[in-house]
C-alpha cells in the first residue's frame, strides 16, 4: 500500500511539473506585444501564467464567451478589444471567471493561477496592477490565440 502511495504521488509530481505545448507566436509578435502600446480607440487585454508549476496542464481559456485558446506553463495571450465589458473564464477542474469594464487606451493584466485540484488542475483569475502584470508577462512568451 505505502509504495502504491508513493507511486502516485511520484506520478501527480511528475503531471504538475512537466511541460505541457501550446502554439506559440512569433518572436516578433510577441516582442511587440511586451511594448505595452495600447491604440488609442482599442484596450489590451493581457492574461499570463507565469509559473511552471502544473506545466504538464494546459489550460483552455475563453474570452466573451468564444474559446481563445490553451495556457501552458510561462504563457500569455494578448487580445485588443474593444472598450467595455468583457468575460474571461479559465477552464480547469473548475470554472474560474473574471469581468472587466476596459477604456479605451488602457492596458489590463489578468494572471492566470495554478492550483492543485482533486482530480485536475484548478486555476484562479486575477486582475493585477500594471507593473506586476509587465513584469509577469515579460517572464512569459506569447501563445497563439483563436481570438483575432
Amino acid at each position: 500500500m505505502k509504495k502504491n502511495s508513493i507511486i502516485a504521488i511520484i506520478t501527480i509530481y511528475a503531471l504538475l511539473s512537466g511541460c505541457a505545448s501550446v502554439p506559440m507566436a512569433s518572436i516578433d509578435r510577441d516582442n511587440t506585444a511586451k511594448q505595452f502600446r495600447p491604440m488609442p480607440d482599442k484596450s489590451n487585454i493581457y492574461l499570463y501564467r507565469n509559473e511552471s508549476y502544473g506545466g504538464a496542464i494546459t489550460m483552455p481559456v475563453t474570452l466573451d464567451g468564444k474559446i481563445a485558446g490553451k495556457t501552458a506553463a510561462e504563457t500569455y495571450f494578448k487580445w485588443t478589444v474593444k472598450p467595455g465589458k468583457h468575460v474571461i473564464t479559465s477552464l480547469t477542474e473548475n470554472t474560474a471567471r473574471i469581468e472587466l469594464d476596459t477604456k479605451p487606451n488602457r492596458n489590463y493584466f489578468i494572471w492566470q493561477e495554478v492550483k492543485m485540484g482533486m482530480w485536475a488542475a484548478r486555476s484562479q483569475l486575477h486582475e493585477v496592477s500594471r507593473s506586476e502584470g509587465e513584469k509577469g508577462v515579460l517572464e512569459c512568451k506569447l501563445a497563439e490565440t483563436d481570438i483575432k
